[in-house]
């Protein structure tokens, strides 16, 4: 399961999730996503049954990348404590998303179609606490070969 190596601080407070996802919300590296639509907590136990349920269905074909890391601590009490005594110790790790932020990316060979890719995502959002959405890019990037070099535009008059 995905923690960090190491942190500057053992313990973090809350905090809010107001707002949309400025980063991390258009798709990088593969062709198909899965991508958020409310804010929540995603812990590292969430992402990895993710990734599994994913990695399964394609049958380990094409590529997945995982675009969230767990890096805030959830800290909790330990059972039938009193009040008081300070902050709990570290139990868990989670991701905190907001509403467009792109979860899972899914592409790589050609054997990967929309429709595995879709069946892959739809099985990968149950994992989940959050609505998600399958997204695709429009037009796959075309690799262009080194014959076709641009030239440049000159007028003849």
């Amino acid at each position: 399961m995905l923690s960090p190596k190491r942190t500057k601080f053992r313990k973090q407070q809350r905090g809010r999730m107001r707002g949309v996802a400025t980063r991390g919300n258009k798709i990088a590296f593969g062709q198909f996503a899965l991508q958020a639509q409310e804010c929540g907590w995603i812990t590292s136990r969430q992402i990895e049954a993710s990734r599994r349920a994913m990695t399964r269905y394609v049958k380990r074909g094409g590529q997945i990348w995982i675009r969230i890391f767990p890096d805030k601590p959830v800290t909790m009490r330990a059972a039938e404590t009193r009040m008081g005594s300070g902050k709990g110790n570290p139990e868990f790790w989670v991701a905190v998303v907001k509403p467009g932020r792109i979860l899972f990316e899914m592409g790589g060979s050609e054997e990967i179609t929309e429709e595995i890719a879709k069946e892959a995502m739809r099985l990968a959002q149950y994992k989940l606490p959050i609505k998600t959405t399958f997204i695709a890019l429009e037009d796959p990037p075309q690799v262009n070969s080194g014959s076709e070099i641009a030239k440049p535009a000159t007028s003849e008059s």
